[in-house]
């Protein structure tokens, strides 16, 4: 089998906590060249701790190297290296979310299609068996009438800190200005000049309760409407309903809850005899499977509860085999950049139907 020679650009927490050891696991399927990060250190961390010969601070240089594809996995705005990358021909990963206004996400989509390489979005989620499974079990639904999503997140350090994950303060710091500078200006590009709860809310839409917004897409298609939204908790928490065409609804909720350990993340959906329930375990985890409950009435008219057995194998593990099944055996992108445009502009409209409902 064809090995993929490939360069991480970001060793950052999901680098050292997911990706990293995931590519070092799938050596048959990947070799890492060269990793990349502003922070020296962290770049030369990260290429000791996992054996990577080569450590640089500018991207440039990973797209002047001989590597086939890219990783993304650094946080910010990466709309410029994340186009350089297409057009050095590189194939692409990119971690979510691929960018938050839809000027970007049309730019990235432009770039991709024009130089015919993969670039795959890391919507992790879609690639997790219970998912899988779930979205089966809806697909066989007679019609869904109600879709419930609770996201309930406490503080990233409670999960972040079982694992041993090296931070650096040696970014220069012109670098760290113009990345936060282009950062709040493609935040402005998206929502204009909002009150600082409602950025908050739109930081944590575009980063964390994008997996329930993708997951949603993928399962019952664009929604034909925001019904509602509401902020409350200074942005610390959210709640809005989706109508779709068929006539069902979702009410999708996420609230920080930061002092609190037991994450939980649920997609519950309703049909007229059936209902199915999946939980994950935060994207932090290593080696928890997520789960999925499946309820209903048979033929006979007996209720029913089923929790099938999930395979072990994580969601980003499996999110890179089918990257390197994409480069290698011509596979389609289940995940390409240019379906994240939607989950981006679903986003915006959910702020701006929170702003216009004021």
């Amino acid at each position: 089998m064809s090995r993929v020679k490939i360069g991480v650009i970001g060793c950052g927490t999901i680098a050292q906590i997911q990706h990293l050891p995931n590519l070092a696991e799938l050596h048959d399927l990947y070799d890492v060249a060269v990793v990349c990060d502003l922070s020296r250190q962290a770049a030369e961390y990260v290429a000791a701790k996992f054996h990577v010969p080569r450590a640089v601070t500018d991207y440039r240089d990973v797209l002047d190297s001989d590597v086939d594809a890219v990783l993304h996995c650094a946080g910010g705005h990466k709309t410029p290296v994340v186009v350089d990358a297409i057009a050095a021909g590189k194939h692409l990963f990119v971690e979510k979310p691929l960018c938050v206004s839809v000027e970007d996400a049309d730019r990235i989509a432009a770039a991709a299609d024009a130089a015919a390489v993969v670039a795959q979005v890391g919507y992790m989620k879609l690639y997790d068996p219970a998912y899988e499974y779930a979205r089966r079990e809806v697909a066989e639904m007679s019609e869904p009438r109600f879709i419930q999503v609770n996201h309930l997140h406490p503080s990233n350090a409670l999960h972040i800190g079982q694992f041993d994950v090296r931070r650096f303060d040696d970014m220069p710091r012109d670098a760290a200005v113009e990345q936060r500078d282009a950062y709040e200006a493609s935040i402005g590009d998206a929502i204009g000049d909002v009150e600082p709860h409602v950025r908050r809310a739109f930081v944590m839409l575009s980063g964390s309760m994008i997996h329930d917004i993708y997951g949603l897409r993928e399962m019952f298609g664009s929604p034909s409407e925001v019904v509602n939204a509401e902020i409350w908790r200074d942005g610390g928490a959210m709640t809005f309903t989706l109508a779709y065409p068929n006539g069902a609804r979702c009410v999708a909720s996420w609230a920080d809850l930061p002092h609190l350990w037991d994450f939980k993340e649920t997609l519950e959906v309703y049909g007229d005899d059936k209902r199915v329930t999946l939980s994950y375990p935060t994207g932090f985890a290593r080696g928890i499977p997520s789960t999925v409950v499946v309820q209903g009435v048979d033929d006979r008219g007996v209720s029913y509860r089923q929790e099938p057995a999930i395979e072990w194998e994580g969601a980003f593990a499996r999110e890179l085999r089918h990257f390197h099944d994409c480069i290698v055996n011509g596979a389609p992108c289940r995940t390409p950049v240019a379906s994240a445009r939607d989950d981006v502009a679903l986003i915006v409209e959910i702020i701006r139907r929170y702003v216009a409902g004021r």
